[in-house]
């Protein structure tokens, strides 16, 4: 119920502060997704505070995922905690939102690595595109058939599970999901197997069981630290950025050692200078109870000398598999994946990357700009959308928002609509400035989906907080996928979203600063 929602947002909130943890925390009435760094101890008591909180144990059984003796460098240094209405983003909040008790059967590491093996099975990586461009399962030849829903983000799914060439996919198979960490296996189950209980098209496809990873990637490569059916880098949303299985990994390091770096921009030898002995902890829960920075030359990492690289470069097809620096597809918006040369490059004005490099999504779909991917997005929501009125009834359809996120319970709240940004005349732009500054916005019930779909073409947010009660105060510092996108956003200024004229205006970034901080991206959270 609401009261204990607000009363778990208090107590993981003050015990991260006692415990001097930083990172992000969602806090959705169906559970937590964390990721956290702090103390050795720290992150320990606060996982012993939060399973002694409660009248019903709701977290007394909940899986935690600890990985120690990370670099300094590698921590988060602020709190942020979030109360939201989806503890993933996939705008399924109010009516829409399947019941998350009915989620896959959850399978250990070594059971779902011998389902992987079995014929009549589809394996669906239900993170984002991005994200399986450098590392995913690959199944035996006489095994499960591997799927990419090739999504650009979360809020994509229910789109892609709801087309008929994907329920022809499904037709009497087993269905596997699995995710980073889990959480958002328990979302993309819960939906499937929804609509295998009410809807008739999925009913008949006599889908043989639905099962998901348990602990997600993470907790594979502890099982299988030589990787398994895995090849290449699992992304992850901290400033780790990316790891391979744990024997990977170590050869990776030797590789780099041998060269005299350790080539991932990180700094091993923090704890030796005396800065203290910090320890990284990342909690994803299994979503229900009781279960950019700046870059420069010197910054880009060393060429990746160790394990298979999946991915390669957007501007010269070079194999690489490391995500690093600011910039994302001029089109889409996704991080982009550039090599260190390309990077260096561009860095030092030798070879500028333009707005013809792009993600591979958006050069095999001929995207050439972010009004194309608007438009498709909306033409895919409004099929969406008429399909599940006509399943649902349209006063159920319209509950909760739409397939795009509308926030935490704001339904209507949200003013301005696609059309709205679409049709605005943009704000002049002369610096081509991507950063804004937005204040004015309601502290209670603003977040990342709300403002995402009000503004449009937002990649990082910073909500800003007071400095002595760490409580957002309605301002945040917003980074625009395009200078373009930016100018709509300046425009709205003084339109109003939850019932709050918001404040809109440029804030060009200081070159001194790291930013956008990765830790801000949008999405950042998705387990």
């Amino acid at each position: 119920d609401a009261a204990t929602h607000r009363a778990a947002l208090s107590h993981v909130e003050s015990a991260g502060r006692k415990h001097g943890l930083g990172g992000r925390m969602r806090v959705a009435a169906e559970g937590l997704n964390c990721t956290l760094t702090g103390p050795y101890d720290g992150v320990r008591g606060w996982i012993r505070d939060l399973r002694n909180w409660g009248t019903r144990d709701e977290f007394k059984d909940t899986e935690f995922k600890l990985t120690d003796h990370l670099p300094v460098g590698q921590m988060f240094p602020k709190l942020h905690a979030f109360e939201v209405s989806e503890l993933v983003n996939y705008g399924l909040a109010g009516k829409k939102a399947p019941p998350i008790s009915k989620t896959g059967s959850h399978l250990e590491p070594e059971d779902y690595h011998k389902k992987i093996g079995e014929k009549d099975t589809v394996i669906i990586d239900v993170r984002n595109h991005y994200e399986a461009a450098i590392g995913k399962f690959v199944p035996p030849k006489v095994g499960a058939e591997y799927i990419d829903p090739e999504m650009r983000k979360s809020t994509e799914f229910p789109v892609w599970l709801d087309r008929p060439e994907t329920k022809e996919k499904l037709r009497g198979k087993q269905v596997l999901m699995y995710c980073t960490g889990g959480v958002r296996c328990e979302r993309a189950s819960a939906l499937l197997r929804h609509k295998m209980e009410t809807e008739d098209d999925t009913k008949e496809l006599a889908i043989k069981g639905v099962y998901q990873l348990q602990g997600g990637i993470d907790k594979y490569f502890k099982q299988f630290p030589e990787g398994g059916f895995w090849r290449g880098k699992n992304y992850v949303f901290d400033k780790r950025f990316s790891h391979a299985p744990p024997a990977v990994e170590g050869m990776e390091r030797a590789t780099r050692l041998g060269g005299g770096g350790d080539g991932d921009g990180s700094n091993d030898d923090d704890d030796a200078k005396g800065k203290g002995d910090k320890r990284h902890l990342r909690t994803e829960d299994g979503g229900k109870k009781g279960s950019g920075d700046g870059t420069d030359a010197k910054d880009i990492p060393a060429d990746n000398d160790g394990g298979e690289v999946m991915g390669k470069c957007e501007s010269c097809s070079k194999p690489w598999d490391m995500y690093r620096g600011k910039r994302r597809c001029p089109t889409c918006g996704v991080p982009s994946l550039i090599c260190r040369e390309c990077m260096t490059a561009d860095a030092n004005g030798m070879r500028k990357l333009g707005r013809e490099v792009r993600c591979d999504l958006c050069v095999r779909d001929n995207v050439t700009s972010k009004r194309q991917v608007r438009e498709w997005e909306k033409r895919e929501l409004r099929e969406y959308e008429k399909r599940f009125r006509s399943r649902v009834g349209g006063a159920a359809a319209e509950d909760g928002g739409s397939g795009s996120g509308s926030g935490s319970g704001s339904g209507g709240g949200v003013e301005e609509s696609d059309a709205a940004q679409a049709a605005v005349t943009p704000a002049p732009n002369p610096e081509s400035i991507t950063r804004l500054f937005l204040k004015n916005m309601c502290s209670k019930r603003m977040d990342e989906a709300a403002l995402t779909k009000f503004l449009g073409g937002v990649t990082h947010i910073q909500w800003l907080t007071d400095r002595k009660t760490g409580k957002f105060y309605g301002s945040a510092f917003v980074e625009m996928a395009t200078p373009e996108d930016a100018a709509r956003a300046v425009a709205m200024d003084g339109r109003k979203v939850l019932g709050r004229p918001i404040r809109v205006k440029y804030q060009k970034a200081d070159p001194k600063d790291a930013w956008p901080l990765p830790q801000c991206a949008v999405g950042t959270a998705d387990y």
